[in-house]
């Protein structure tokens, strides 16, 4: 280093965010950095010329009189703004964004040099209270929603000290810099001045921009059309790459009432083609995203959907099922008492919006949405007006109470239609023959994305508004936003101007930000349900920092509650199926399989609970089975915690629906035949008997059987048939021996019949299968290891599923359960049993091996 030229020190100082550490190092890189060349540019380099002075002015005592000549003659850039903005704070007057020291850490003979040096730049420099080029700018703004003949400040004057102060906002920390873009979407002239002093229009602000532009004037009702028509084309010549965005296109459709200058300056610029997109594409694409929307049940969208329609007829299906919803939502259409009125009343407004004749097909779609609860108009509308048989009428019911399942918010159209129409039995049959599943329809468990998209037809948990918040706070972040770009840009300057207090501490490094990569085309972006009021609150009220941005567009960013797909008051299909169907029926199974595997917590803790405390009411409970563990290990997921909860109060074994079904099946005839298959692992339950005999007492105890070398045998031992003999010998004071050894061969004895007598719990069972599903689960996580291991060079970490994770957890604390409650029946001495395996079963042939710890003397 000692060796290196000053030109390459130099350029090493350059680089380093903070070079006190190197020029401490050496008397000669102490001298180096002493020179007033050396630290001027080092601004420079750093800064750029737009915000060099800004950050030296920061940094008091590195400054001189000699650095500032340099800046100033180099090219930093020097605004009237700064230099009142400077000599306010300096002088201890109120700043309004500047919290720190920064040019008051400047001695008096440096800053008196400054002011003289800057000041001969202009030939005057106002600093009285609200003269400033800031107040002038932000007066500008403020009154921009004013009449022409109310506004104190013109946009000449802007237009002024852009030109001939060279105003310009001179840190990303100054709040004039997010409203920047706001005055040019106000006044487009503006924007060659501003990009004469070094500013250039970020695309991110592009939809802000536009947004601004056709914002509904509160205070000025007059017609703005030719004024936003004129407004966008300035700013188009003058900027090229500044164009309207399909985004902000459907925000205006969607105040196409309210706002309705701005929604005729859009179809004027549609017209003349000045549209990267045709605006009849972007209205259809606009009405498709209200098909499952509660916000279609508001009057306000119900007349923006019916002008747009208008405006633009559409033959796209979805469209017209749109436009029907928005009779059928109506209220003056369902509230009229006699039912002929209401039939016409719905027939003249199909015929005012051009929507005859109806067909079957509109009917099923519109009854199957999910804000349609009442079908009794439509239906006699069919019957009367469409000639529908009554044989017609009841296919069309049954095919949309099916189809009425799998919408999980149509509880109450179902309750109507199965009461009304007798479907309780017809409509069980068929969804068991439709939406029954196995192993078979699962997709393949090596599909790993495809597993865990996966989701079943029935039991959908549609109240669940995660989801729906991150995608609203997705597209809220997508938005282009001038607060968006420039929280971004304040994140990435690195760190806060309250930095700067440490006098050692030399700069803090800026990375600029990077350039969006261009595709083939222009990012006409997304079509969304926002209006352009909401959006333009949204990007005025959001916070700067991203962290509380983030958190402010999940929570009260976009109409979260306008784009749910059910509506307010709705019933679960999920709850009017256990109020209908016995918990141990077929269309139960089917729903409780359905609900495990989109793990519905409201609904399995609907379906698992009863109104006794613990599990005191088996019979109202729906019963969970094997088969629902061995879905979730397909698709890899972890079951509900609702079952292992169920488990543990001793929710009776089953490996499928089937052996519960069975069960309940009639047999008249022995030759009958059941629906469903019977599986020979029956459960049996004993129980040992309350008390011992007399003569049992005396008996030797018999030699236990020899378990085989692979399996534990727990037969029940056979009833000894030998006749004992009853001593009636009284021992005396001295047999104490005798009496002693009798009460211990009683004690054995009894405590080797209640074990021999004793039969496998269902935890048991649960434990022993559950085991065996454990076993399956390592072993395919070992052979992914090995396969892993081949195709790559170095061993790669292999996760395990979330179903193995969470299997490994339960099964511990449902064995030490089980544990506790044969401590409780045979004392605390208890051998921890292994319920693995048993000899009836022969499903699994995988046994757990408990691995103990061998004690050798």
């Amino acid at each position: 280093m000692e060796r290196l030229c000053d030109d390459i020190i130099h350029l090493i100082i350059y680089e380093l965010n903070d070079p006190t550490a190197l020029i401490l190092t050496s008397k000669r890189f102490l001298r180096v950095s002493r020179d007033p060349y050396v630290r001027a540019h080092y601004f420079l380099h750093r800064y750029g010329h737009m915000d060099a002075m800004f950050w030296a002015l920061g940094r008091g005592k590195v400054l001189n009189d000699k650095v500032i000549d340099i800046l100033v003659s180099s090219g930093a850039y020097i605004s009237r703004y700064i230099i009142q903005v400077a000599i306010h704070h300096y002088f201890r007057s109120a700043s309004h964004f500047i919290k720190t020291p920064w040019v008051r850490s400047i001695p008096l003979s440096v800053f008196t040099h400054f002011m003289k040096v800057t000041s001969a730049l202009f030939d005057e420099i106002p600093l009285g209270k609200n003269e400033d080029d800031g107040y002038i700018f932000h007066s500008f703004l403020k009154e921009s929603r004013l009449p022409q003949d109310l506004k104190s400040t013109k946009w000449e004057d802007v237009r002024e000290i852009l030109d001939k102060y060279k105003f310009i906002p001179f840190s990303m920390k100054d709040p004039l810099m997010a409203q920047l873009p706001i005055a040019l979407a106000i006044e487009p002239r503006l924007l060659p001045y501003a990009e004469a002093n070094g500013f250039r229009m970020d695309p991110k602000y592009r939809d802000f921009v536009f947004r601004k532009m056709f914002e509904k004037q509160a205070l000025n009702g007059g017609d703005r059309t030719d004024e936003i028509v004129r407004n966008v084309r300035e700013l188009k010549r003058l900027d090229p790459r500044m164009f309207l965005s399909r985004t902000v296109a459907a925000e205006i459709c969607m105040e196409a009432k309210s706002n309705e200058s701005a929604y005729r300056a859009l179809k004027v610029l549609d017209r003349s083609g000045e549209l990267l997109f045709k605006l009849g594409f972007v209205v259809t694409e606009l009405m498709k995203l209200f098909v499952k929307s509660r916000s279609i049940t508001s009057t306000y969208t119900i007349n923006v959907l019916r002008q747009l329609y208008t405006d633009f007829p559409s033959t796209d299906p979805m469209v017209r099922v749109v436009m029907l919803l928005t009779v059928c939502l109506s209220e003056s259409t369902w509230v009229l008492p006699a039912m002929p009125e209401a039939i016409t009343s719905f027939q003249s407004k199909l015929e005012a919006i051009g929507l005859l004749p109806l067909t079957r097909e509109d009917l099923f779609n519109v009854m199957i949405n999910p804000f349609v609860e009442k079908l009794g108009v439509l239906l006699e509308y069919a019957k009367e007006e469409m000639e529908m048989s009554v044989k017609d009428i009841k296919d069309l019911v049954q095919e949309v109470a099916i189809k009425c399942l799998e919408i999980a918010s149509k509880g109450k159209t179902l309750r109507r239609l199965v009461e009304n129409y007798s479907l309780h039995v017809g409509l069980a049959d068929a969804a068991v023959r439709r939406y029954s599943l196995s192993l078979d329809d699962l997709t393949p468990a090596e599909d790993e994305k495809a597993c865990a998209t996966y989701e079943a037809a029935l039991c959908r948990d549609f109240s669940n508004l995660k989801m729906l918040r991150a995608n609203s706070s997705g597209s809220s972040n997508q938005t282009s936003s001038v607060t968006a770009a420039l929280a971004g840009g304040t994140e990435a300057n690195g760190a806060e101007i309250g930095d700067q207090e440490d006098p050692r501490e030399f700069v803090v490094d800026v990375e600029e930000p990077e350039e969006t990569p261009v595709g083939d085309g222009p990012d006409l972006g997304a079509i969304g349900q926002d209006t352009l009021s909401a959006m333009i609150r949204q990007d005025e009220m959001a916070p700067t920092r991203s962290r509380r941005r983030s958190y402010y567009y999940s929570i009260y960013g976009a109409d979260v509650n306008g784009k749910l797909d059910f509506p307010i008051e709705c019933l679960p299909v999920g709850r009017w199926a256990k109020e209908h169907y016995d918990p141990h029926s077929a269309m139960m199974a089917l729903f409780m399989t359905h609900a495990v595997i989109n793990n519905n917590t409201t609904l399995l803790h609907l379906y698992l609970s009863s109104a006794g405390v613990g599990y005191t009411s088996p019979s109202t409970h729906v019963p969970i089975t094997l088969k629902h563990f061995k879905l979730l290990a397909h698709l890899g997921r972890a079951p509900n915690w609702c079952l292992y909860h169920e488990i543990e109060f001793g929710a009776e074994f089953f490996f499928s629906e089937e052996d519960y079904l069975s069960k309940q099946a009639p047999f008249p005839d022995n030759k009958r035949t059941c629906k469903f298959r019977v599986k020979p692992n029956v459960i049996k339950k004993e129980t040992s008997p309350p008390s011992l005999s007399r003569s049992s007492c005396h008996a030797e105890p018999p030699t236990p059987p020899q378990a085989s070398p692979s399996r534990t045998s727990r037969r029940r031992p056979r009833r000894s048939a030998a006749t004992t003999v009853t001593s009636y010998i009284v021992p005396d004071s001295d047999d104490e021996a005798i009496v002693e050894d009798d009460e211990n061969a009683m004690t054995a004895l009894l405590s080797m019949q209640a074990k021999k007598r004793k039969v496998e719990s269902n935890l048991q069972r649960w434990i022993k299968h559950l085991s065996a599903l454990l076993v399956d689960e390592q072993r395919k996580y070992k052979e992914r290891r090995r396969r892993q291991d081949r195709n790559t060079d170095g061993k790669r970490r292999v996760m395990k599923s979330e179903f193995h994770k969470s299997l490994i957890v339960h099964l511990r604390s449902l064995r030490k359960v089980d544990l506790d409650k044969r401590k409780q029946l045979y004392g605390s001495d208890v051998a921890e049993e292994d319920y693995s395996d048993d000899d009836g079963d022969d499903e699994y042939q995988n046994v757990r091996v408990s691995k103990r710890r061998r004690i050798t003397a």
